[in-house]
């Protein structure tokens, strides 16, 4: 059973918190799925991650391609995940299920700790999650990196990804 982590994004953007978190979830051996909600934000995240620093390559494609099913990353804004992914990143309020959490190794939720409504979507996420009996740790930057801050439900183990 999986869990799911909150990331709230205080010191840094998400362009530049993602690819860390990526690449730890890369190094676990897990395809990820990368759900937002807008073509724009998509659009830039794709653009981050082609234009990451070489030695971080992070391959990646858009969803809609021939070879979705391949894809180390995903990105998409569909609630389906054509690259049998081990792990979700959820950005932009996307919507995630506790279903989903318990089948996925990990779920990532990531929010803009500056955006008052990112705020209020997250903790309805965080009460949608938890009263189902899904697993979440609770992570917010600190000045030495992911600390974290709360923990809901049963097995939930392991630490932060990034």
């Amino acid at each position: 059973m999986g869990a799911a982590f909150f990331y709230h994004l205080t010191r840094s953007t998400l362009e530049e918190a993602l690819p860390p978190l990526l690449n730890a979830a890369g190094g676990k051996g897990w395809r990820v799925a990368l759900r937002g909600r807008s073509e724009a934000l998509l659009a830039r995240l794709d653009q981050r991650l082609w234009t990451h620093p070489p030695e971080s390559f992070l391959p990646h494609g858009r969803a809609g391609g021939p070879h979705d099913a391949e894809q180390p990353i995903l990105l998409t804004d569909k609630p389906d995940i054509p690259n049998g992914a081990a792990c979700l990143m959820a950005v932009e309020g996307a919507e995630v299920s506790a279903e989903e959490v318990a089948a996925l190794e990990r779920t990532c939720i990531l929010f803009d700790g500056h955006d008052p409504a990112a705020l209020e979507a997250a903790r309805g996420q965080w009460r949608a999650l938890t009263g189902a009996g899904a697993a979440a740790k609770y992570w917010a930057q600190g000045e030495r990196g992911w600390e974290m801050k709360a923990e809901a439900g049963g097995g939930a183990g392991g630490g932060a990804t990034g």
